[in-house]
């Protein structure tokens, strides 16, 4: 169940991160991880079920993300394989004026995160659920982000064709992943950016990618 002990990690969590909501916005955050928790029971979206571990695993996880991410300015983000709805739905709580589309290939991952999308009145989110190359190109993405779509070649090379110009990749990681940096096509830029999440307890990083000019 998630109640008032939650609330008060979530939000000494975020005061660590420098990110301050007003109460409806930490409710809604708060309402996203209870329906997770619900909805896990019979679509199996999460194997951390521990309130307090959701808190930070997938709320701190995903925000400690936000104020980077905010630096670029994203107008129209991807969130690939958005599995439970992370990073997408807390960033989409959190900045009404994104337009977010959240793409997941499994049929039930997909409903549930209409579900929430309902539930959640996030009114600047829309689902797909298909494969990423039978997305058609609609004008492009500023930011395309993962949490645990792949490894970063084939997460370039099955998006590519979904990026803006100018605009770049981020790819949300737990330990930095020098291998698949060393792998990446020699015409993409990368840098990486540690994350320090608050309860946590383990590495985080964003892999931010961009095509070489």
């Amino acid at each position: 169940m998630i109640g008032t002990k939650q609330e008060q990690q979530l939000k000494e969590g975020l005061a660590v991160l420098g990110l301050t909501l007003d109460d409806a916005k930490v409710a809604r955050l708060l309402t996203y991880l209870a329906l997770l928790l619900k909805w896990n029971k019979t679509y199996s979206l999460t194997a951390i079920t521990e309130p307090e571990r959701m808190v930070s695993h997938h709320l701190l996880d995903s925000l400690a993300a936000l104020a980077p991410i905010a630096a670029v300015q994203p107008r129209r983000l991807l969130d690939v394989g958005s599995g439970g709805g992370q990073p997408g739905i807390p960033f989409a709580i959190l900045q009404p004026d994104w337009k977010i589309t959240l793409l997941d290939s499994n049929h039930k991952k997909t409903t549930f995160l209409r579900q929430a999308v309902i539930e959640l009145d996030l009114q600047n989110v829309q689902v797909i659920c298909d494969r990423v190359e039978n997305v058609p190109l609609d004008g492009g993405f500023d930011l395309i982000t993962s949490r645990a779509f792949a490894d970063l070649t084939d997460f370039v090379r099955l998006t590519k064709h979904l990026l803006a110009n100018n605009g770049r990749w981020a790819a949300l990681k737990g330990v930095q992943p020098f291998e698949e940096i060393a792998s990446l096509p020699a015409d993409i830029n990368s840098h990486v950016m540690p994350l320090d999440v608050p309860d946590l307890g383990a590495e985080r990083c964003i892999v931010w990618m961009e095509v070489r000019a």
